[in-house]
């Protein structure tokens, strides 16, 4: 499994060399795409790994970039053919709802990810020589230019880099091989999870632990986005957009990324604190399409990213073999965990269903027998009860007190690495 970490470029000497590779690997994206989609119009032909470098080794903006970054790009367009082919096979399968369409073509002008192998890098101290194309010092009589190598990292482990161009600013992608200590874990112990807005991950565990992880700040991150957004294009045209606002879209972009990876990391290392093997994610699949929970609380939970969150948890079970486990949620809301209430799928439930126990108030739920516990925290409980009998786990470790006193974490306060220790 690889791993990646992003560095934001604020040197102002590279920004022009970076602006030009995006640039030139934009028009050479363009030209792989055309060429593919014409061998599938024309032959029905998906395009293989090699054949585009191999038929455009002549072009002119093949020319001036380096060979191999021009070859790993071109290789990257040829991958999402084939992406493309596989969803078209599973998709007449059935194995998924949306058809998938070609890739399309890049807007005119515009900057493209450009991808260079570790073999065309040289390690220069403290920095990493970037090469450019022959073409390019021909003309223009350079041959490379230096970018900063990250501390925390080793460069014999550096695979590749790509330099992706996002909201007017530039990153460098260093990717590398990951390599996880193995750690001794009980397949019988799991967190069940449930995601919500103010309590944005709400985690019960059978082996005696609870702990929330607190959505407020993202709600208020993405609260103060919009304001701004919506201040600056009043009285613009629907299609207004501006430096400014790139500025600020890339800023919230980068809270909402620092809080999946935070999240995430939170998470898992709980899991790896007390040995617990399987992680039971509650999930509706299209539950943000044609949501109607008001038009503030549409807003705030579409844009929160629970998606990304969930696909970042289930990178990091795989690489510490955790087994990641997605589940539909119906009801667990509803349902009274301590008295055991039956827990119906949806669009299969008794019209005589109802519920021993009641949400009293935000946050709160009232069982049959008169205890007060935490909702969300129910709703969790129930969550692993909805896969109990299936995956043959015991539910006897799921206490009273877990659901009433869960541990409330505040994640914005944690720095990276205190996340990484928490």
């Amino acid at each position: 499994m690889f791993g990646c970490q992003q560095n934001l470029i604020k040197d102002s000497e590279n920004l022009p060399f970076l602006e030009y590779l995006c640039r030139t690997a934009n028009k050479i994206i363009n030209c792989g795409i055309y060429l593919a989609r014409q061998w599938y119009f024309k032959c029905n032909y998906i395009t293989g790994k090699y054949d585009l470098e191999k038929e455009l080794k002549h072009n002119q903006n093949y020319k001036f970039l380096h060979s191999q970054a021009a070859q790993q790009t071109l290789r990257g367009v040829a991958e999402s053919f084939k992406s493309y082919k596989e969803l078209s096979k599973k998709y007449l399968n059935r194995e998924v709802e949306n058809r998938p369409r070609l890739p399309k073509y890049r807007k005119k002008g515009g900057l493209g990810t450009i991808t260079y192998p570790k073999q065309a890098l040289r390690l220069k101290e403290d920095k990493v020589k970037i090469p450019l194309g022959r073409k390019v010092k021909a003309v223009f009589r350079v041959d490379s230019f230096l970018l900063p190598f990250p501390t925390n990292l080793d460069f014999k482990k550096i695979r590749e880099i790509r330099i992706l161009p996002r909201n007017g600013c530039f990153y460098v992608e260093w990717v590398y091989k990951l390599e996880a200590e193995q750690i001794e874990l009980d397949k019988d112990k799991v967190l069940g999870i449930d995601r919500g807005l103010d309590n944005w991950l709400t985690c019960v565990s059978n082996a005696g632990t609870s702990f929330i992880i607190d959505g407020k700040h993202l709600k208020s991150v993405n609260q103060f986005y919009n304001k701004q957004i919506a201040t600056i294009k009043e009285g613009k045209p629907q299609a207004f957009w501006s430096k400014r606002l790139s500025r600020i879209t890339e800023k919230r972009n980068r809270q909402m990324r620092d809080a999946v990876n935070k999240a995430a990391r939170l998470v898992i290392n709980h899991c790896l604190k007390h040995g617990i093997g399987r992680i039971v994610f509650g999930w509706n699949q299209g539950q943000k399409d044609g949501i109607n929970i008001g038009t503030k609380n549409n807003q705030k939970f579409v844009q929160i990213p629970t998606g990304k969150l969930k696909d970042r948890l289930k990178q990091l079970c795989e690489l510490y073999g955790i087994e990641f486990v997605e589940t539909e949620e119906s009801y667990t809301s509803q349902a009274s965990f301590l008295d055991d209430d039956f827990l119906p799928t949806y669009g299969e439930k008794p019209t005589s269903w109802k519920p021993s126990g009641k949400r009293i108030k935000r946050g709160l739920y009232r069982t049959k027998h008169g205890f007060l516990v935490n909702a969300d925290a129910n709703g969790s409980a129930n969550i692993l009860r909805k896969v109990a009998a299936t995956l043959g786990f015991p539910l006897n470790g799921v206490s009273r007190g877990e659901l009433t006193t869960p541990l409330r974490i505040h994640f914005w306060m944690l720095s990276a690495a205190e996340a990484r220790i928490a």
